[in-house]
């Protein structure tokens, strides 16, 4: 009985967090600013005339985030079980909204933006969680479920909606993640093995029509310049062309910090997706495997902790939140080295962004209150 009190209360702060995921957390979100000031002071200075603009608003959002995820670690994550259904719908709605009006955000073709007064944010964002959520919390209520193809049917319709709302913005990066995080909560949640290629069959197919009746009819563009992006080398095929030229120059050890040349206004708004050949460029080969390294031993922990959460739903969610993060990694690290398109992602703790920080860093709150519980069943 006193564990099903400690569930419905608000806070659980019995546990122990845990510090090794905290402090991977730190180590990158510390990395990240650092990188983030020095890619960008060249480009906000040209732009704004003040080259702290970017790194003065990111830190602010840093320290805000910081501490909201502290908070968020001492609140019993069972609570966001009663919301699942209402925040999903929410994000639904305000994905379709977009959808309905002109682009919010002056001078972008694209409908990604919502603006609120002197904030902007994408939308698809949170919709990750959204699906994260009700995913978890439909899986772990009826996991005795996941043979019966009613059930499973259900669930990939919830992963397709957004899906087809996010593709249409466009916005093809997103679209990925969220049916990516969707497949990956089906398989963990026992997804029959006769549902896996199915399920990931029709999402291929999916996005392909989308593609091919011109929906996001840009995206072959983004192909073309891929396989050669020298085809444009002043145009389409520039951002690509100086970011590898970036890779290229840091070598080994990389030019040291500060000292990027690419920065100079060759690579195209360094501060956002295309950061992380800034740090190749900056700190080598060597500090590049350090970030990877960094992000992998996050993963695992984040991992750790699902495996050894106290229920099913707790285990999901930390599997969804970890594992986003590891493929948003791993996608923008692909985009910048050009072993895929370009599908506009951004790095995790690095990128310019002061809203995606601050839900990320609540994310993974929530793996730390994740965490706590799971220190709770230990003792």
């Amino acid at each position: 009985m006193q564990r099903s009190r400690k569930k419905q209360s608000f806070f659980n702060t019995d546990g122990k967090m845990d510090i090794t995921f905290l402090s991977l957390v730190l180590i990158l979100l510390t990395i990240g600013l650092v990188m983030l000031f020095s890619a960008s002071y060249a480009f906000s200075y040209e732009n704004y005339g003040n080259s702290y603009r970017f790194i003065a608003r990111q830190a602010v959002f840093a320290v805000a985030g910081v501490a909201f995820m502290l908070f968020v670690s001492t609140v019993n994550y069972h609570i966001y079980r009663k919301f699942a259904w209402i925040f999903y719908a929410l994000i639904m709605g305000v994905l379709g909204f977009l959808l309905a009006v002109p682009p919010m955000l002056e001078g972008m073709d694209v409908k990604r933006w919502l603006v609120l007064g002197p904030i902007n944010f994408q939308p698809s964002e949170l919709a990750k969680f959204a699906v994260i959520l009700l995913l978890s919390s439909l899986i772990a209520a009826n996991y005795k479920l996941m043979e019966k193809f009613g059930f499973v049917a259900f669930l990939i319709g919830l992963i397709a909606l957004p899906c087809v709302l996010i593709v249409l913005e466009p916005h093809l990066s997103a679209t990925v993640l969220v049916f990516c995080l969707g497949i990956v909560l089906l398989i963990c949640g026992g997804l029959a093995k006769r549902y896996i290629i199915g399920g990931i069959g029709i999402g291929v197919v999916g996005v392909a029509a989308l593609i091919v009746t011109g929906a996001v009819g840009y995206a072959s563009d983004r192909i073309q310049y891929w396989l050669n992006p020298w085809l444009d080398p002043s145009g389409k095929g520039f951002q690509t062309i100086q970011s590898l030229l970036a890779i290229g120059s840091g070598g080994i050890w990389g030019r040291g910090i500060g000292q990027s040349r690419q920065k100079h206004l060759w690579v195209p708004e360094p501060h956002n997706d295309f950061i992380f050949s800034i740090v190749c460029e900056e700190l080598g080969l060597i500090g590049a495997m350090v970030i990877i390294i960094l992000f992998c031993l996050l993963i695992w922990r984040g991992f750790t902790i699902a495996m050894k959460a106290s229920d099913k739903f707790g285990s999901l969610m930390a599997i969804g939140l970890t594992f986003q993060v590891g493929l948003q990694a791993l996608l923008n690290i692909w985009v910048v080295t050009n072993t895929i398109p370009n599908t506009g992602i951004s790095l995790p703790f690095f990128s310019y962004g002061g809203t995606s920080l601050l839900i990320l860093l609540a994310e993974m709150g929530i793996v730390l209150s994740i965490s706590r519980s799971t220190n709770l069943e230990k003792t």
